[in-house]
């Protein structure tokens, strides 16, 4: 960023925090732990810089290492913010209406969230410890659905990276998505027949603010055996309860739609 009086400078100490929080954001894809050369090689820096950010965030309760391996892994100051953040959004109450959608379709049932370039799944039956919780925004019914109705703030596909190619059905041109894009918003749901993954079909549909912005995306994911073509709107009907009960659950009396007639 400039200024007519020249480059604006981050502020002092702003480079270290970028860098300690990009050394976090390298555990997201749930992989094994990670060495100091591992994070070195990820983020383009030395080992012996990697090192000084782990064992600073070893210090803060962030990272722990294996005493065998010395190896690290996201640490107990992380799961005590992660469950701080769980409990204030609500998303403890989540749980059982996702278990109950789940029961009555025999499909797993997720919330997500945005986050940059990804839907988060926040709760639902794809939160495992063998399972990431990110999921690509144009390849998944989830990410459509966010990309769909963005919150104030929030890049439109515009500013998504390359577009990554997951199945031969993966849409990865961007006037292709945006036609996909309005077509999400004109019924008002997203599917992904295996874009993601070959035998997978999921639908998704917002949880959506008084604004119209999707605070939240809500999917159903089984295979095209299960959600087949006939049964898509039946489906569709129990995932749209299931969001406006989600809706009364998750917002603020002020932030929910207004009921309709």
């Amino acid at each position: 960023m400039t200024t007519e009086a020249g480059p604006v400078r981050a502020p002092a100490g702003a480079q270290a925090v970028r860098r300690a929080l990009d050394v976090l954001h390298c555990f997201h894809d749930n992989g094994p732990d990670l060495s100091a050369s591992d994070l070195a090689r990820r983020l383009g820096l030395s080992t012996s810089t990697a090192h000084r950010l782990a064992r600073t965030l070893l210090g803060a309760g962030f990272l722990e290492q294996d005493a065998r391996t010395a190896r690290y892994r996201l640490g107990p100051a992380v799961t005590e913010l992660g469950r701080l953040s769980y409990h204030q959004r609500g998303l403890h109450l989540a749980a059982p209406e996702l278990a109950d959608l789940a029961a009555r379709t025999g499909a797993t049932a997720d919330l997500a969230l945005r986050s940059g370039g990804y839907a988060v799944i926040v709760a639902g039956g794809s939160v495992t410890p063998k399972v990431g919780l990110r999921r690509p925004l144009h390849s998944t019914a989830l990410g459509k659905v966010l990309l769909a109705w963005p919150r104030a703030g929030e890049g439109g596909p515009q500013a998504l990276p390359p577009l990554y190619a997951f199945t031969e059905r993966t849409i990865v041109e961007p006037g292709a998505l945006a036609g996909e894009l309005a077509r999400v918003r004109e019924q008002g749901y997203a599917l992904n027949d295996g874009e993601s993954a070959l035998g997978v079909r999921t639908v998704a549909v917002p949880v959506l603010e008084r604004a119209g912005h999707a605070r939240f995306a809500l999917a159903v994911r089984a295979t095209p055996s299960l959600i087949t073509d006939e049964r898509l709107d039946w489906f569709l009907a129990q995932a749209r309860a299931c969001a406006r009960a989600l809706e009364v659950l998750l917002l603020a009396p002020g932030e929910r739609r207004v009921p309709e007639a």
